[in-house]
């Protein structure tokens, strides 16, 4: 696979890794009442998961980016 489209690739799992992790804990957090939709404990759920999403994106990258036609 082209390495342009597996880095795209890795990066929109990660997006959407992200978003659902992300979503599942503010559901729980709202339907919970921890805080209100718009409130800034919303914002910080969000981000505080997209700062560990890339933490992690970056650290596995070298296992999943890998060349395949290594000589």
């Amino acid at each position: 696979m082209h390495k342009t489209l597996r880095g795209v690739g890795y990066v929109s799992v990660w997006v959407l890794l992200w978003g659902i992790a992300s979503s599942l804990a503010d559901a729980v957090l709202l339907e919970r009442g921890a805080y209100s939709s718009g409130a800034p404990g919303q914002v910080l759920t969000f981000a505080s998961y997209g700062m560990a999403a890339v933490v992690l994106a970056v650290r596995l990258s070298g296992r999943f980016l890998k060349p395949t036609d290594q000589p």
